[in-house]
């Protein structure tokens, strides 16, 4: 079954319920920007997936229960996943106007003007959850400024910093394509991949959060995909430059710290996890492998995992080596 949306059916990777998970959708699916353009975005997305979803990214029925509510570790987990998340996803936005502007064609400004609103809605619904688990909602953003400076200054100002150069100074469109979906959210997929698997079981609200999310990344890295194969096919000349931009990702992501952040949330989560076991039960996060039973190194682990596979998928699909990006594939921040 599907959503119905204005008098037609959904299409299926943007709906809630018959939507791939990140992974596999980000690995087979082959979506363009002439099919994701404005008008499927209002149908399929804002009158499809996120119907009954639109203002806090979840369903009034998912609940968030009161132990996310009160203090300790599974909560403080929470806060700093989506204290971070909500600020790249706001700087991802601001990032966003630029190829908006730079954009070489219609179809390509259509896309990434409604790409530039779901980061933007990420963004919010990722900072009111965090109300919704009790934080004051007068003086969010400054405590997610405070609470993140640290992640900030060392992980996301050099990443925006690299992505401005390409995309705003250098005005390098394809360049910035796959600076932002290779390079950035190629690394990043698996982070809402992964919270959504750890906090389905625990939180019905935060989970749904994250597969909204994640069907959005869905269309991002397919879409963004396509435009690079395009570009090309087009412009078989550009392949040393791209090399060149992918090689520069790559290094980018072997020098920023991320996992001491991400590792550090983890532990707090595996934690809070051993306390609520009994809602966890024998809940696999994959195949085979329980979550009670994954230690935080793990996680991150099979993140890292997921975004090989993911690059991998999507490199062959543009007819590029997958060398020039796995050697810095990330887990996920």
């Amino acid at each position: 079954m599907t959503q119905e949306t204005t008098g037609t059916a959904t299409a299926r990777e943007a709906d809630w319920d018959a939507a791939p998970g990140l992974l596999d959708g980000a690995k087979e699916l082959m979506l363009g920007p002439d099919t994701c353009d404005l008008a499927y975005w209002i149908t399929q997305v804002a009158q499809g997936t996120l119907k009954d979803r639109g203002e806090t990214g979840h369903h009034r029925d998912a609940e968030v229960p009161d132990f996310l509510r009160t203090p300790g570790p599974l909560r403080e987990a929470l806060v700093l996943e989506f204290g971070f998340r909500g600020l790249s996803e706001e700087i991802a936005t601001r990032l966003l106007a630029h190829y908006v502007a730079n954009a070489p064609g219609v179809p390509e400004l259509e896309f990434y003007a409604t790409q530039l609103i779901d980061e933007a809605r990420h963004a919010r619904v990722f900072r009111n959850h965090l109300v919704e688990l009790g934080m004051p909602g007068d003086t969010l953003l400054a405590d997610i400024e405070a609470m993140a400076a640290d992640y900030r200054r060392r992980v996301l100002d050099p990443v925006e910093k690299f992505t401005l150069d390409i995309i705003r100074d250098q005005a390098d469109f394809p360049g910035g394509v796959a600076v932002f979906a290779i390079v950035i959210e190629g690394v990043l997929a698996p982070a809402a991949e992964l919270s959504e698997r750890k906090w389905t079981p625990l939180s019905p609200a935060t989970g749904e959060i994250s597969r909204g999310t994640a069907i959005d990344e869905i269309r991002h890295l397919t879409v963004a995909s396509t435009i690079l194969k395009n570009h090309l096919v087009r412009h078989p000349e550009y392949r040393p430059r791209l090399a060149e931009v992918l090689d520069a990702g790559r290094r980018l992501w072997e020098e920023v710290p991320d996992r001491e952040f991400v590792i550090q949330r983890e532990e707090l989560f595996q934690t809070g996890m051993t306390r609520h076991a009994d809602l966890i039960g024998d809940y696999e996060i994959w195949p085979g492998v329980r979550m009670i039973d994954t230690t935080p190194e793990q996680r991150y682990d099979m993140a890292e995992q997921w975004t090989d596979e993911m690059a991998e998928a999507r490199m062959a699909y543009m007819g590029l080596p997958v060398e020039l990006i796995t050697g810095g594939a990330r887990g996920a921040a």
